[in-house]
């Protein structure tokens, strides 16, 4: 199989456990006995790890008995882990037009429809009246995950409230309550939850990492004493293992402690890419096989108009200042808010009906594609996000690697492109422990420089391409001048200047990002030059920064 350079890795593999916790539903009572064979026989192929056997028995079962939801389902992440997305898509559309009165195989059916990009069926699933009657707890906390996941961060936390009534009170939730009362902004309570998760679980590195994350810390109250506990009993190289050691660099640093922070943060990335599987040079291959296929001739876009909402999107390395932006955009009248949105990479996949966002085969894929009909779904699937707006915030830093697809997609977006000091960006990834193994990259010193490399040589790519069609945004400008950078980009966008939308302060609307506590307070510069403290240890970045492939 190829490797990928996917841009959307937290729905780049469907999750196999879902498969088979989804093949445990009982039969229907109306199969007959020929069905339950059919049945029997996937769960055993199942359990043998013989997909494709299983896949044709739930295949014939389908056909005696057209209405079995669990079959469906199953089938759904089969063909998810075989790269037939559109069979995925349909399946699980199906799924949702036979939605059943059973709390748990609504949830099951809104993760698939989320899983293929449906988000406006899944929409429609979470507001089946089972769910606004349920007191099952688990599964209250089972949608509120779902509701997250398609940014509805205030129907996630009205779900976990509800479940918090019913008495639900495990680790896991009461991290994941602490995290959307964090997203809400009420901070202090978002805390206690944490505090309370960790208590009983005392080992698990992300909820250590979030605490630390909160605020800064001080000598006087800080977990160092804690952590440096925990890490003694926790599994070597394991995920907790690495995430403590991120929550103990943070704290460290909080207070002052420099060396030992350094040290503690080296060992976190080196534990962490020690776990992964990133060759740097197949990524290089890829993205040049992506300019040489997309020139200024094939990045012309139809004259296709979409009618109603448009996406504005902000792109950019990660953690490069694209959720300032999108505040200082979403205070405007007609701007709303969506958050980062895996759509575009999930409507691209169904078009070439292919499990990843960017390979080489979605590459070699990408002439025969009517873009047209990539935009229209894309729209399709987002416009409800604008809430009656004449524009929708789009913020998934990493769709600069799909940013000449989205303006052949859709001609009539505008697309803001982040620039922060390469120093300042680079070592803001290194630091920062980021959804797991989703971005191997970050994780070691050459590997990052090369992907920050790859980041600049594309952008100049699309740039050459189809000058005038992104706007570069400097962090540096966005937090110097706040007032004629936001003038500059309300232009570019085809937006009448409104006072007071640099006030970032009076944006209510939630952060699920990590900057989720920063983008809270006024804008200002005291994030520039941290990597400084460790000058030294970075020589190496800054000299592969500074290299010419």
């Amino acid at each position: 199989m190829a490797a990928s350079i996917c841009a959307y890795p937290h729905v780049a593999r469907h999750d196999a456990l879902g498969v088979h916790r989804q093949a445990q539903a009982p039969a229907p009572s109306t199969m007959t006995d020929s069905t339950n064979k059919y049945w029997d026989r996937a769960q055993r192929y199942l359990a043998g790890g013989q997909i494709t056997a299983a896949r044709f028995s739930l295949e014939s079962l389908l056909q005696r008995h057209p209405g079995h939801v669990p079959a469906m389902l199953i089938l759904v992440g089969i063909a998810l882990t075989e790269h037939r997305v559109r069979a995925a898509t349909e399946l699980a559309l199906t799924a949702a037009g036979r939605l059943p009165e059973d709390i748990g195989l609504i949830a099951d059916i809104a993760h698939a429809l989320v899983q293929v990009g449906e988000t406006v069926a899944a929409r429609a699933c979470l507001d089946h009246p089972m769910v606004a009657a349920s007191r099952n707890a688990v599964e209250l906390a089972r949608l509120a995950k779902l509701r997250q996941s398609l940014g509805e961060d205030a129907k996630a936390l009205a779900l976990l409230d509800r479940a918090d009534a019913e008495g639900l009170d495990s680790a896991q939730f009461r991290l994941e309550r602490g995290q959307e009362l964090i997203i809400a902004g009420r901070l202090p309570e978002g805390e206690a939850e944490l505090l309370a998760s960790w208590r009983l679980r005392p080992r698990h590195g992300l909820t250590a990492l979030e605490l630390a994350r909160l605020r800064e810390q001080t000598p006087q109250d800080n977990h160092v004493a804690d952590l440096r506990l925990r890490l003694q009993q926790v599994q070597h190289g394991s995920e907790d293992h690495s995430a403590l050691l991120f929550a103990l660099y943070k704290e460290l640093e909080d207070i002052g402690q420099y060396d030992e922070a350094w040290e503690a943060l080296a060992q976190a990335n080196a534990l962490m890419f020690a776990r992964q599987k990133h060759d740097p040079e197949i990524a290089w291959r890829q993205f040049d096989s992506l300019i040489a296929r997309c020139t200024a001739e094939f990045l012309q876009p139809s004259p296709t108009r979409h009618g109603g909402p448009q996406p504005i999107f902000i792109i950019g390395m990660p953690r490069s200042g694209t959720t300032l932006l999108e505040r200082v955009l979403s205070n405007h009248s007609q701007v709303a808010s969506a958050g980062e949105l895996s759509d575009f990479g999930l409507q691209l996949r169904w078009c070439v009906d292919h499990g990843r966002t960017l390979d080489e085969e979605v590459i070699q894929r990408l002439p025969a594609l009517d873009y047209a009909e990539l935009g229209r779904r894309y729209l399709e699937r987002t416009q409800w996000r604008a809430h009656g707006r004449a524009f929708f915030v789009d913020k998934m830093p990493r769709n600069w690697m799909v940013a000449g697809l989205i303006h052949r997609a859709l001609p009539q977006a505008r697309i803001l492109n982040l620039v922060r000091d390469p120093m300042d960006v680079c070592f803001s990834n290194y630091r920062t422990w980021v959804m797991g193994e989703a971005f191997p990259w970050n994780y070691d010193i050459h590997a990052l420089a090369a992907h920050y490399l790859q980041y600049r040589r594309v952008m100049d790519h699309w740039h050459a391409a189809m000058p005038g069609r992104i706007l570069d945004v400097p962090y540096a400008e966005l937090t110097g001048d706040p007032q004629a950078t936001a003038r500059k980009v309300f232009d570019f966008c085809g937006l009448a200047w409104e006072p007071g939308c640099i006030d970032i302060t009076r944006n209510k609307a939630t952060v699920a990002t990590l900057s989720a506590a920063q983008v809270r307070e006024p804008i200002h510069q005291r994030f520039f030059g941290e990597w400084r403290r460790y000058e030294r240890q970075l020589q190496p970045l800054l000299e592969a920064i500074r290299s010419v492939r």
